[in-house]
């Protein structure tokens, strides 16, 4: 048999076994991340409906509870990341979906300001790692040529769980109020914490670490897609710098931070804020919209955002029109939504800012392997997605602290769209930097 023919049955057993793996796990992935989201979220649409006003929170406060959960996620999701390389996504996953289930359940018996606070702070804690962890399992499964769409899918959940979960949480918030002996949004807290704990049995029994323990893959294909891994493993490492602190210190590490911040800093403002944006509408113009109907209000830009998000990812290939074209688009959107003369303009403003934060997302993580590999590229991207993800702090809170400042909305989405622009401006000025070779970088 000729080494051509080999080649080519190799790639075609990879290619079988991507897709055999994809099917069986991209799914079950999708529906974590939708949990997850939702449980993260929530508080946005327990505010504005009951739970600010049961417990005496100001903006300010609502903004602190809401993001004081990232500062307990970023503090352990490395160390997280560690365990579930040492002890299997199976088990460090399932582990993450109890103790963060558990936590978001308690939610809906906080008495008041303070304990929300802590135990949004032990959500934090619980699910640290969960989104790096996946991001490092589907290394585990799928070669960087199939590893991108893959991702891509993955991250189809946030818009999902905002556009479903608005409706759910609307629908539990209206007629669940009462059940139990508890308020509409404590309700919802309970529903929607227990899926988590259920789910965590689903992981424990069908994900499946390696392509090399999964009994349902015939074995030529677990051979070929292990020995592609491994190959492409090989060749990255070599291609890497000596050591994780060249990446750790380099400046365009921290530039793609700010991008990253900038990017993501839209999307928690809008997750956290919109409920209550929409809530607002009566007193701004007039109108009054049921609880289910703000819901619905709410998930009409996330079901446009999915879409924009898929068309965008497919159409665009060069990495950097893929962010900076959708992040200066929604950066100059989010801004106008609320001086424009009615609610439903306002919504299509605010529409095309998730459209923007939503198609920028997916092809940001292809913009650090532009400069790092190996090790490198392994602590660089940890060190991104934590630098960025502080903005699930600072957004709430800056948002909810400058509305209590000035009584309206307005300046805290001039940040949003500040902070969007300013993302696509530094992902064009990082275009012409090209990677150094191998044997020239920083040890």
């Amino acid at each position: 048999m000729s080494s051509d023919t080999v080649v080519g049955t190799e790639g075609r057993l990879v290619r079988s076994g991507v897709r055999r793996a994809g099917r069986r796990l991209i799914p079950l992935l999708i529906l974590l991340y939708f949990v997850n989201y939702l449980d993260r979220v929530n508080i946005g649409f327990a505010g504005p409906n009951g739970m600010n006003e049961e417990l005496g929170l100001s903006a300010t406060l609502f903004g602190v509870a809401a993001g004081v959960f990232f500062i307990g996620y970023l503090l352990l999701e490395v160390p997280s990341n560690l365990m579930l390389h040492r002890f299997g996504a199976r088990r460090w996953i399932a582990r993450i979906l109890v103790t963060w289930g558990i936590v978001a359940t308690v939610m809906a018996f906080t008495p008041n300001a303070t304990v929300l606070i802590v135990l949004r702070f032990l959500l934090g804690v619980a699910e640290a790692g969960f989104f790096p962890g996946i991001i490092l399992y589907l290394t585990y499964w799928f070669p960087a040529a199939q590893r991108a769409r893959m991702t891509a899918w993955f991250m189809t959940a946030i818009p999902i769980s905002t556009a479903l979960g608005a409706i759910v949480s609307s629908l539990i918030i209206e007629h669940g109020d009462g059940l139990f002996g508890l308020s509409g949004w404590r309700v919802m807290f309970l529903l929607e914490g227990i899926p988590a704990v259920l789910l965590a049995f689903v992981v424990w029994f069908f994900l499946t670490d390696r392509p090399s323990a999964a009994s349902w893959m015939p074995q030529p294909e677990r051979v070929a897609l292990e020995r592609a891994l491994a190959a492409e493993g090989r060749e990255v490492s070599e291609a890497g710098p000596g050591s994780v602190l060249g990446a750790l210190r380099s400046p365009r590490v921290l530039a793609l931070s700010w991008v990253y911040f900038g990017v993501v800093y839209g999307l928690y403002a809008l997750g956290f804020f919109l409920p209550t944006i929409v809530k607002g509408f009566a007193a701004q113009y007039g109108t009054r919209f049921t609880t289910v109907q703000q819901g619905l209000i709410t998930a009409i830009p996330y079901v446009v955002g999915l879409v924009a998000m898929i068309v965008w990812t497919r159409r665009s290939a060069n990495p950097t029109v893929r962010v900076a074209v959708p992040a200066l688009v929604g950066g100059l959107a989010i801004p106008v939504a609320l001086y424009l003369a009615n609610p439903w303009l306002a919504i299509v403003a605010v529409t095309i800012c998730a459209c923007g934060v939503l198609a920028a997302l997916p092809g940001f993580w292809s913009l650090p392997t532009a400069y790092l590999t190996g090790a490198a590229a392994a602590a660089g991207i940890a060190l991104i997605n934590s630098l960025g993800n502080l903005s699930g702090f600072v957004a709430p809170y800056v948002t909810g602290a400058l509305s209590d400042a000035t009584g309206s909305n307005r300046l805290g989405l001039w940040v949003v769209g500040a902070c969007m622009v300013s993302a696509a401006v530094v992902t064009w000025l990082l275009r012409r930097t090209r990677r150094r070779p191998a044997a020239t970088r920083a040890d």
